[in-house]
């Protein structure tokens, strides 16, 4: 009796520890069916409307709408913008995409951040200049990491892109690098509007936007942070946001 009551416990404690996985798994499947449906409801919303500019100035166009070159040329101008507002989209989806799901695999190499980093903001010095933006570095001496420098690449493109597009009309940007035994924090401050408190750790979910009318202007999709934190966590480093000083910080920090 002893015997077969200790089976029969041994057997009820696997069945419950049986329900408890397959409770769990369940919660899961639902958790990622939600987000499989916030997901492309997200996407047929970005896309709606760059869409239907798109298909409203080209039967403009075709019905004779624009009838001198000022017009015409407006009309073409704003079809090409919307292109490329929904290629960068649909780019962007797909890189974090693989990132989600592991099909970019981290290849490390030694490389110089701080190389990388002025590098960078050289690419983007005719936009810099066009918004006469005015850039100062706080970085010292070079620093070599061994990371995976396309994601880094990736991470810091972003925090700049979005310095250039929030900054005030105090035009400020500041690029700071700090340096510890074992790792390196890239930091990227921009004049501007602070960030709620309540929204520090919303801005991260995919297609969350804070001010979503200037980010339509200047063609977001609020998936750039989103990106940032799939890169980041696929190289276990650490990223952040705090306000300071009428402005804003975007932070990460990889290993060496």
């Amino acid at each position: 009796m002893n015997t077969m009551s200790s089976s029969l416990e041994n057997a009820l404690e696997k069945l419950q520890e049986a329900n408890e996985e397959l409770k769990k798994d369940i919660e899961i499947k639902e958790k990622n069916e939600k987000m499989r449906k916030e997901f492309l409801s997200n996407v047929s919303h970005e896309l709606k409307t760059p869409i239907a500019l798109i298909q409203g100035y080209a039967e403009g166009l075709n019905e004779g709408m624009a009838d001198d070159p000022e017009s015409r040329e407006y009309y073409c101008e704003v079809i090409v913008d919307e292109s490329k507002k929904m290629n960068k989209m649909v780019q962007q989806l797909m890189s974090l995409n693989e990132l989600e799901y592991g099909q970019i695999s981290v290849n490390k190499t030694n490389f110089n951040i701080t190389e990388l980093v002025r590098s960078l903001v050289g690419s983007s010095m005719i936009l810099i200049e066009q918004n006469n933006i005015r850039i100062e570095y706080e970085i010292g001496d070079d620093v070599y990491v061994n990371s995976d420098e396309y994601l880094v690449e990736m991470v810091f493109s972003n925090f700049l892109s979005n310095a250039i597009h929030y900054t005030d009309d105090k035009k400020r940007i500041k690029i700071s690098q700090l340096e510890r035994v074992d790792s390196v924090r890239i930091s990227v401050y921009n004049s501007g509007n602070s960030i709620p408190e309540d929204e520090m750790d919303r801005i991260w979910d995919k297609f969350y936007k804070i001010d979503k009318a200037r980010t339509r202007e200047y063609g977001g999709s609020g998936v750039g942070l989103s990106i940032v934190k799939a890169a980041i966590d696929a190289l276990d480093g650490k990223y952040g946001v705090y306000n300071k000083d009428n402005g804003v910080v975007f932070w990460f920090e990889i290993y060496k």
